[in-house]
């Protein structure tokens, strides 16, 4: 169980941690200001790396954009400029990476859904059925397992017994005294069956073919695929068509291009394929804030595989209001420093990984951490100019403008990858409206990213589960998923 300790109120550590990183910087650097210094290499330094950081997501963009996986067959062009551009792409290895045909057929499949009741009661029904339902089974078979936890007994268990009842392979495994989905999880792999297993969250729907899509990587010599989540009440409100245009962005850009440029990724927690043979070895930390985090550090450590596929696509529910938000990202940035601290020095030493991978995930784990702390000391130095001169005056160093042009641009540029390569068709709105509110999206993660190290610094590691589905949220229509081309093998796949 994870420990729970009472701390200060978040707003009241949100005022402490950005007076202490914004305020008193502020004034330090006024000082020095006063007393004679430019301060233009710190202001350089800063600037370095935000320029870092821009070049890296030009780099993740043009990969995402230009590279394919999983193609039987790459038409060829006749002749003309096509053939001449499509003779380059070959050149740079952009073309797409071929698979032969599956070797074996797809084995036994199971799908474990973890459920925390009675929070997630309104929405399991729906998981469970559209499973049921929609996803295609192997001929070797498929099971669902249901773990779930629940403090009193609830009606939504009755329909669950009954709908037992009608599929077979539905198992309702109800874990007594949990208090995590790592207790849950850890529950079902002591029952599951199948040699492939799926990981989903209670508010998760897959698309039909996901098991035949990851079967493409798992018969190739890698032990756990990592699918695509799109977020399905997208038009709810604000906060969520941001977060939808986000999560199009993490796993239709970032993810993909870091798996494809590293051959490594992580475990998201769900829609996530493993063999399970695999699974039942790594298993989960039920201490740890993010637990998948946890899991994907110890299985690359491990020596095993992990890939990011975009083309199997799970949809799921996005907070709805800020209280939820605020909690759900405080927890992911607490767990991601909580597992910064420690394996990093484990990463290093791995005789597992290669020089590549080790230099990414100490960019996952110690660069996206700090970067909420370093990005913000542009406000203080920005701050003290104001005060000194009583305008800001414009810059004339070069160095300083391009590394400007260069940051604000790679957003741009993110934006129109993500535009093309989205799962879903969304409005162009949906994109304009994303990169205008990028800065200050970005800033309100960065915030809540501090008020987590400030909780992680200080042991306060209370787990905040996130409120799920409303009837409101449930009667949304949900969008058609994108088509894709079938292939010889039974699927065609990106990533």
């Amino acid at each position: 169980m994870v420990d729970v300790r009472k701390g200060p109120g978040d707003l009241h550590k949100l005022i402490y941690t950005h007076v202490l990183l914004i305020g008193v910087p502020t004034i330090f650097y006024y000082c020095l200001r006063l007393g004679g210094l430019t301060l233009i290499n710190v202001h350089m330094a800063i600037a370095t790396f935000f320029l870092l950081s821009s070049l890296i997501i030009f780099l993740e963009g043009t990969s995402a954009l230009c590279r394919r996986f999983a193609i039987d067959n790459i038409k060829q062009p006749d002749r003309g400029f096509e053939q001449f551009r499509q003779s380059i792409k070959a050149s740079l290895g952009m073309t797409g990476y071929r698979l032969p045909l599956s070797r074996t057929p797809l084995p036994r499949c199971s799908f474990l859904v973890v459920a925390y009741l009675p929070n997630e009661q309104d929405i399991i029904l729906d998981t469970v059925r559209h499973i049921l339902s929609t996803v295609q089974r192997p001929a070797a078979g498929l099971e669902l397992i249901l773990a779930y936890n629940t403090p009193v007994d609830l009606p939504v268990e009755d329909d669950l017994r009954r709908l037992a009842q009608t599929y077979p392979e539905l198992r309702l495994l109800r874990v007594e005294g949990s208090h995590s989905k790592a207790e849950n999880l850890n529950a079902a792999l002591k029952i599951v069956t199948g040699e492939i297993t799926c990981i989903l969250d209670a508010d998760h729907q897959p698309q039909p073919d996901c098991f035949f899509r990851a079967w493409r990587w798992l018969e190739h010599d890698y032990d756990v695929v990592q699918g695509r989540n799109v977020i399905r009440n997208h038009s709810f409100n604000l906060l969520t068509q941001n977060i939808a245009i986000e999560f199009e962005t993490l796993y239709g850009v970032s993810h993909a291009a870091k798996s494809f440029l590293t051959d490594s990724t992580i475990f998201g927690g769900s829609n996530g394929y493993w063999r399970t043979s695999v699974l039942k070895q790594i298993r989960f930390n039920p201490a740890m804030l993010t637990e998948d985090i946890d899991a994907s550090m110890r299985t690359l450590l491990s020596g095993y595989r992990i890939l990011h596929d975009r083309s199997i696509i799970t949809t799921e529910l996005a907070p709805v209001d800020f209280h939820s938000f605020w909690f759900q990202r405080k927890r992911w940035a607490q767990g991601w420093l909580e597992v910064s601290f420690k394996y990093q020095r484990r990463v290093w030493k791995s005789k597992k990984l290669t020089l590549l991978q080790k230099v990414y995930w100490t960019y996952l784990l110690y660069y996206c951490v700090l970067y909420s702390l370093i990005a913000l000391q542009i406000l203080p130095l920005i701050l003290s100019l104001f005060l000194y001169h009583g305008y800001l005056p414009p810059s004339d160093n070069p160095y300083l403008l391009f590394s400007t042009l260069v940051t604000f641009s790679s957003g741009i540029y993110q934006t129109l990858v993500t535009m093309k390569v989205a799962a879903l068709r969304y409005s162009r709105f949906y994109f304009i409206q994303h990169a205008v509110l990028i800065f200050i999206y970005t800033i309100l993660k960065n915030m809540i990213a501090v008020v987590g190290l400030y909780d992680h610094l200080h042991g306060y590691n209370k787990w905040v589960v996130t409120p799920r589905g409303t009837s409101r949220q449930r009667e949304l229509p949900v969008p058609k998923p994108p088509v894709l081309t079938p292939t010889a093998a039974g699927v065609g796949s990106s990533k």
